[in-house]
């Protein structure tokens, strides 16, 4: 699909292929390849891709552990590397011999030295524990009829997010399916409402149901039919404004009270 597409239309790719693991995406089955056959693999997307990205684009690249090793070389070959985010989702296989791996990556990159980045809109609520006043007035902190709370600046380890389980609506069968709330950071940071948000791995569609709640223009490709429907179906339900959850009145919740 990528040669039909315009030139120069992304300002925000989302990029979540297949990790360089053997998995069955039902049916379509992506096999662990060699470190050197998955670099290649990933060089050919990253070089058909460059050509759809905006001067000012931004860049957020899903990995684990093991293809991070892979990949980052790579971006900072075709991009300006900025950063790692590294994120718990919780679920993991345990191990008898190593720790059990319950992170995943996302690599953030920029098409170039200008940019967008609103970090006010992905300011994180965090309770207070020990409180400090000046002269009787709270310093850095608020008070509402929840409780004493702080905004503070998002940092590039997140452990407020979950993934998406049976009761939640946002749910699906996708095997790698990723929570609404991470991609409303990624979103909100790093794109205006009515930026063009792509995303060639869409999978069960989360990017665009979120693209969709927070006024964004979204594109994307997907393989399999039966995912593509799921997708299609989220996006019929989402609506501008419609909630998400963890995020609220133009903040991100954190769901650990015990932070500071």
């Amino acid at each position: 699909m990528l040669p039909r597409l315009p030139s120069q239309f992304v300002d925000l790719l989302i990029l979540d292929p297949p990790y360089n693991l053997t998995k069955n995406y039902n049916g379509n089955v992506f096999r662990e390849r060699s470190g050197a056959g998955y670099s290649e693999w990933f060089s050919t997307l990253l070089a058909a891709l460059k050509p759809t990205l905006k001067p000012t684009a931004s860049i957020y690249v899903c990995a684990d552990w093991q293809t991070s090793l892979l990949i980052a070389p790579l971006l900072k070959q075709h991009f300006q590397l900025r950063n790692r985010v590294t994120w718990a989702r919780e679920k993991g296989r345990g191990a008898s011999a190593n720790w059990k791996s319950v992170a995943e990556d996302i690599w953030f990159c920029t098409n170039g030295s200008q940019f967008y980045f609103d970090v006010d809109a992905v300011k994180v609520r965090k309770k207070v524990r020990a409180p400090y006043r000046t002269e009787g007035r709270p310093k850095d902190w608020h008070e509402d009829n929840a409780g004493k709370f702080r905004l503070t600046h998002p940092s590039n380890v997140w452990t407020d997010l979950t993934v998406p389980f049976w009761s939640m609506p946002e749910n699906t069968d996708h095997p790698t399916q990723k929570p609404e709330k991470l991609l409303a950071k990624l979103l909100l940071a790093s794109s205006r409402p009515g930026d063009m948000v792509f995303d060639p791995f869409l999978g069960s569609g989360t990017t665009a149901a979120v693209a969709k709640k927070l006024g964004r223009s979204f594109l994307g490709i997907e393989l399999d039919a039966e995912y593509c429907s799921w997708g299609a179906h989220r996006v019929s339900l989402a609506e501008v404004g419609a909630p998400i959850q963890g995020y609220s009145e133009g903040v991100f919740l954190d769901r650990n009270p015990n932070c500071e």
